[in-house]
């Protein structure tokens, strides 16, 4: 049996069990499936949250570079990295996050800005996500092709 969490159009949630998914998506488009608060039978399937037991008191893991410069570099890359390869949608983030979260949109990667409550929005949806330290902008170091004498 596979537990789901549901939803009906006015957005009561509630749990549903069944066989596999193809049962579930039958009974869904024969409209058997009813909300148990309002009897509403348009119901959507909302991801499911999961545990994987894991060690018991696990130590984090923690990144110790040799230098400030070896950390400064790596943070460079992975920050060049998710620049090049993310879609930036500026304040709307929360916004875009829920709706890849739950299918409105295709999944993409994503990069933005969001306030607190945002974030405490997505942590309660589930929706998980990296938060980059704020820092200033410096200016890339001189390649080694530049002459010092210009």
């Amino acid at each position: 049996m596979i537990a789901y969490d549901l939803q009906c159009s006015n957005g009561h949630r509630f749990e549903g069990w069944f066989e596999d998914a193809k049962t579930f998506e039958k009974q869904n488009k024969q409209a058997l499936i009813a909300c148990p608060m309002c009897n509403d039978t348009a119901i959507t399937r909302l991801p499911s949250t999961f545990a994987i037991k894991g060690i018991k008191n696990p130590q984090p893991t923690t990144f110790k570079s040799k230098t400030p410069a070896e950390a400064e570099i790596i943070m460079r890359a992975i920050s060049d990295y998710v620049e090049q390869n993310f879609d930036n949608v500026g304040t709307d983030f929360a916004k875009e996050a829920l709706k890849i979260h739950y299918g409105v949109t295709e999944p993409r990667n994503i990069r933005g800005v969001s306030t607190s409550q945002e974030e405490e929005t997505l942590r309660q949806e589930g929706v998980q996500f990296f938060k980059f330290p704020a820092g200033e902008e410096k200016p890339a170091p001189p390649s080694s092709s530049e002459s010092e004498s210009d």
